[in-house]
């Protein structure tokens, strides 16, 4: 009975064992597989932001700003898939960034382009190069996203926190600019802000700074639920909840408008106790 039992456990070892080394060859295979994913991920958010940028050029706005959270969805789980496999790599975090400055930098500057030229009565037969210069200043969100994402890619403090506006929030802003024209009880306030010429100018000058600025700015990821610590994130919340409840296709305008004033809040306040 005692080598039986003694056979018997040896036995179960092996299967053990076994079991553990077959495992690991399927998650070896199921990762070499899956390799591709976050890439292809992130390509797929390269494409949307392209296709928002024809969407907007052809003047359908709406479409566009939803292709822009198409490829902020993109952005998110690209990042998530190459943590989850493990197989973060250099190439994917340059492909991130010139995808970024599409979806998020180019695709929302051809937006604001678009508003403008509607609110400067430009003709379809003219442009930009027929001396309606101010017609460029949209394209001031494409150049600083792509100078804050360089940046981004250079700055080891940015981790758990961002110094500047991050680029898809800036695109948001301009997308939630774009939905509140559909809004039912907003949609005048929204066509009063695209129909100035000048409001435009200062939103698009405005993003461009706050892309590139030094405050510190806080991120969603939420260490803990205490709102001792997490009180900013908690504060944005319900700010969010409060937005989707009251204000319909114009949430999402006032959502960023709210984050950004936290930020800028808790950022200078941070900056000063320092």
């Amino acid at each position: 009975m005692v080598g039986f039992s003694c056979k018997y456990t040896v036995k179960k070892s092996e299967i053990v064992t076994f079991a553990v080394n077959i495992a690991r060859i399927v998650m070896s295979i199921v990762k070499k597989i899956l390799r591709p994913l976050p890439n292809t991920l992130t390509l797929c958010n390269l494409v949307s932001g392209c296709l928002s940028v024809v969407s907007a050029l052809e003047g359908r706005l709406c479409l566009a700003g939803i292709l822009v959270l198409i490829a902020a969805v993109f952005d998110f789980f690209d990042g998530f898939a190459a943590r989850l496999l493990g197989v973060s790599s250099p190439l994917g975090k340059e492909l991130d960034s010139l995808s970024d400055v599409v979806s998020f930098g180019v695709a929302p500057s051809v937006m604001l382009y678009v508003l403008m030229r509607g609110a400067l009565n430009v003709p379809e037969s003219e442009s930009l190069f027929d001396g309606h210069w101010l017609l460029i200043v949209p394209f001031f969100v494409a150049a600083m996203s792509s100078l804050r994402l360089g940046m981004f890619n250079l700055d080891e403090r940015q981790t758990t926190s961002f110094i500047g506006l991050p680029t898809p929030a800036s695109a948001l802003v301009v997308v939630g600019l774009v939905f509140g024209l559909q809004s039912s009880d907003f949609a005048a306030m929204f066509d009063l802000w695209v129909s100035r010429p000048w409001l435009l100018v200062l939103l698009s000058m405005g993003l461009g700074l706050l892309l590139v600025c030094n405050l510190p700015m806080f991120s969603l990821k939420i260490k803990s639920l205490s709102p001792k610590v997490a009180y900013k994130q908690w504060l944005l919340v319900f700010g969010v909840l409060a937005a989707l409840i009251l204000w319909d296709w114009a949430a999402l305008w006032f959502i960023m408008g709210w984050y950004i004033t936290l930020a800028l809040f808790f950022g200078i306040c941070d900056r000063w106790r320092a």
